[in-house]
């Protein structure tokens, strides 16, 4: 494109989920439903595991931390829809929208952190029990939750920093419903294939161990589950990382869905219903997974909820 059409703009549209005037009241309602649960239920899961002295063991001091990175990652995108939806203004600022990519990256990046310190954590559980508490100390556990909040700070900043080398258009629109990072790198004017390479580098670098160490952890679980002769047993020790699986599947099964669907489909729209299961959904959802069949978890709730009620 020429040089004399590219400039730095002042602000992007984001298109949203539908452009049908009837349907913004029914957007509006059902996404204001599902942050304020999503938030609610993962608020009440970081009380509940500060508050309650028996779940203050590795696996819940994890939990913790993807319940806060999951309240902030809903918070990057949703309150934002929400008031374009309310205010029918689609804009949002140059400085907005980077600001959106580089949170949604780090809170992106620390939860599959955090997942998979916690598919480690379930190992150790299952398959060295008597060297739990020895292996996962609390030294170790501040560690690894330090160095997954650090690196998901570094690669963040490097992504969110290769977008500020870019030239756009003017008038950009954007077909999702926040500044999805494919989607705003189709709307560049310059050559954005450094900004892939760094991606699929770093996806390379980090995204593979870390699904690498996911499938080593659960396939020694598996095995030591096999192994144990008690029905009982085999249950007890199922139930234990039966949740933390499930999230995983949805995390990376819906992950992996957007990015496919955005590589493969010239249409935006598969991968923006991906996205909303992705951003928003899920992380509704995490409560209830992790509480449901927990009953440590559901003792905790009801505890804080009584002390909070009898206030």
């Amino acid at each position: 494109m020429d040089e004399g059409n590219q400039t730095r703009v002042s602000e992007f549209f984001l298109l949203g989920l539908s452009e049908d005037p009837e349907l913004q009241p029914l957007l509006f309602g059902l996404f204001l439903s599902m942050y304020l649960v999503s938030v609610l239920g993962n608020l009440l899961i970081i009380l509940a595991v500060t508050s309650d002295s028996r779940l203050h063991t590795p696996m819940y001091f994890f939990l913790s931390h993807l319940s806060f990175s999951d309240i902030c990652f809903n918070s990057t995108i949703v309150p934002k829809m929400l008031v374009n939806i309310q205010t029918a203004n689609k804009a949002i600022t140059y400085a907005g929208c980077i600001t959106q990519i580089y949170f949604f990256w780090f809170f992106g990046y620390l939860d599959h952190f955090l997942l998979t310190v916690m598919a480690y954590d379930r190992f150790v559980a299952i398959c060295h029990p008597l060297h739990y508490m020895i292996m996962m100390n609390p030294h170790l556990c501040c560690l690894l939750a330090l160095v997954s909040w650090s690196l998901s700070v570094l690669v963040a900043l490097l992504y969110s920093l290769m977008m500020l080398r870019l030239s756009f258009c003017t008038h950009m629109e954007i077909p999702h419903f926040f500044c999805e990072w494919a989607e705003v790198l189709k709307s560049s004017c310059s050559d954005a294939l450094s900004n892939y390479i760094v991606f699929y580098s770093g996806t390379g670098l980090l995204g593979i161990p870390l699904m690498t160490g996911i499938l080593f952890s659960y396939s020694k679980i598996i095995s030591s589950i096999l192994k144990m002769s008690s029905t009982e047993g085999r249950y007890k020790a199922f139930s234990t990382c039966g949740s933390h699986l499930t999230v995983i599947s949805l995390y990376y099964g819906t992950g992996l869905g957007v990015y496919l669907s955005s590589a493969f489909s010239a249409s935006s729209s598969k991968g923006t219903v991906a996205s909303v299961m992705y951003t928003v959904v899920i992380p509704m959802l995490n409560p209830f997974i992790y509480s449901l069949r927990n009953r440590d978890m559901q003792v905790a709730l009801r505890t804080f909820v009584s002390r909070l009620f009898s206030l």
